[in-house]
């Protein structure tokens, strides 16, 4: 009895109130996801049909579609992630793994932390200037993937880095006492085990990247064409390739377009587009990730 009168003394009103508090703040950070795609797909899932899916927008035919945009998209992402996936991963390495602690390593910290909190505009600018006029890819998704690369550096880095780092010194140790080359090592032992760290990166940095309007502005432009295709597959890869070096508008910057147009069910209707576009890529991702842990 004793103890539990003193205990019953121990709770105060301000612990209550603080609990309650942290309880409450969990929970807005639960509903927040469902609430947010819950009213996008509630005022946008009339709008999504196959047709709206497979066609172009043209005031000429009118139609309303995001086919364009869908595919300018699917190309942002291709091009950008495998140009800052395997740069992010590799200067993660280098840091974490070969260079010495010294002023190199904090400046390139430094470097980093700095580009991560450059704002989207300004990148777009120095893309438009350095990749569209300096080196003469104008207006092109190629521009607009370099530009993106820039952006999500930081976050494939950072995100490596604490990997890297979470990788017991042990793993480490054991290799090299039997004998494994360095690189032999960290490429058995040290990245399958950070395989999770590193896809959370790529997740936040593909976030980034189908999200991104401001930067696409100044650099993809925001065409809607689609690439006539026809039987002969050699002349199709062509046309697919040369796409690289055109305009083309993502589904954000369509978005952007038809919300200064006043159409709110398209506006909504890409928003469900891409909700389900990120959701199937992350599986995508993460299905990867489960199978090279395994097959390790």
């Amino acid at each position: 009895m004793a103890d539990e009168s003193l205990y019953r003394r121990r709770i105060r009103p301000a612990e209550v109130f603080l609990e309650a508090a942290v309880y409450g703040a969990a929970s807005v950070s639960l509903l927040l996801l469902p609430g947010i795609v819950g009213y996008v797909f509630l005022r946008g899932f009339r709008t999504v049909s196959f047709r709206f899916l497979t066609t172009v927008t043209s005031a000429l035919k009118g139609t309303a579609g995001i086919a364009g945009n869908l595919v300018n998209t699917l190309y942002i992402i291709v091009l950008t992630l495998t140009a800052a996936v395997p740069i992010g991963v590799g200067a993660a390495i280098y840091l974490n793994e070969y260079a010495r602690p010294g002023r190199a390593v904090k400046m390139i910290g430094f470097a980093t932390e700095t580009l991560a909190g450059i704002p989207s505009v300004l990148f777009g600018l120095f893309g438009m200037a350095f990749f569209g006029e300096r080196l003469g890819f104008g207006y092109s998704l190629l521009t607009g993937s370099l530009t993106l690369t820039l952006m999500v550096l930081p976050l494939i880095i950072h995100s490596t880095r604490e990997a890297l780092r979470a990788v017991p010194d042990s793993y480490r140790s054991g290799a090299l006492g039997m004998g494994a080359p360095k690189w032999y090592m960290i490429r058995t032992v040290v990245l399958p085990s950070a395989v999770p760290g590193i896809l959370t990166g790529v997740i936040l940095a593909l976030g980034r990247i189908v999200g991104e309007s401001a930067a696409l502005l100044f650099t993809a432009g925001s065409s809607r064409i689609l690439p006539r295709l026809g039987a002969d597959i050699g002349e199709n890869i062509k046309k697919l390739g040369g796409k690289v070096l055109e305009s083309g508008g993502t589904l954000t910057i369509e978005l952007y377009l038809q919300m200064q147009n006043g159409r709110y069910d398209i506006a909504f209707g890409i928003g469900c587009v891409l909700i389900v576009l990120v959701l199937c890529i992350n599986l995508l991702l993460r299905i990867l990730a489960s199978r090279l842990q395994r097959g390790r």
